[in-house]
């Protein structure tokens, strides 16, 4: 069927801003809130406990080798990786996500982001050198790879995927997206990685 040259313009104009539309997609702003390189994890499955605290000093005097302390969403938490179970004393317990996939490297470092941003902003396809963990304070997220998309609720932490998968991450709720992502990964190596879903 033949379309008149109105119609194969008003078709052009579309798809030119549809490609505008996709090529200007925000970014999520990703941000490193604490960090700490340590040369051996736990033994046995691992979890990351997620809770907070009434102030820094009360954090900071609860943590271990395996612990991280940041400050977010107006609040103090205290990230820990250990077993299942587990608790600090004076704590609040938010929540314990895992078991999370183990990586083998001579130096591991231990990273708490925050990730934030409207609905549509996302991540480049990237990889991680180990695993990733995700707490969703507001918003929702959706991880997309290879055996598909997770959605995390606000409230909600899922663990994801081990080493070196490919991923997408975006903010897909109605309310803007602000999350904290838990990380193990290879010191030694680059942190994240330009990468491909198939």
């Amino acid at each position: 069927m033949k379309r008149s040259l109105c119609q194969r313009v008003v078709l052009g104009l579309a798809a030119c801003a549809f490609a505008a539309a996709a090529c200007a997609q925000q970014a999520l702003v990703i941000k490193p809130l604490a960090e700490k390189k340590v040369v051996e994890l736990p033994p046995g499955e691992l979890f990351w406990r997620i809770e907070n605290f009434q102030s820094m000093a009360q954090a900071n005097a609860a943590m271990n080798a395996w612990s991280l302390v940041a400050q977010a969403d107006q609040r103090v938490w205290l990230f820990t990786l250990g077993h299942s179970g587990e608790h600090s004393s004076g704590a609040t317990q938010v929540a314990e996500v895992g078991p999370i996939p183990r990586v083998v490297a001579s130096e591991y470092l231990l990273r708490i982001n925050d990730a934030s941003g409207p609905a549509g902003s996302v991540t480049p396809v990237h990889s991680h050198p180990g695993s990733e963990a995700f707490f969703v304070l507001s918003g929702e997220q959706s991880i997309r790879g290879a055996h598909g998309v997770m959605r995390v609720k606000a409230g909600q932490a899922e663990a994801g995927h081990g080493a070196d998968m490919a991923m997408q991450v975006s903010s897909s709720g109605a309310a803007d997206l602000h999350a904290l992502v838990m990380f193990v990964v290879d010191a030694n190596k680059p942190f994240s990685v330009p990468a491909t879903l198939p």
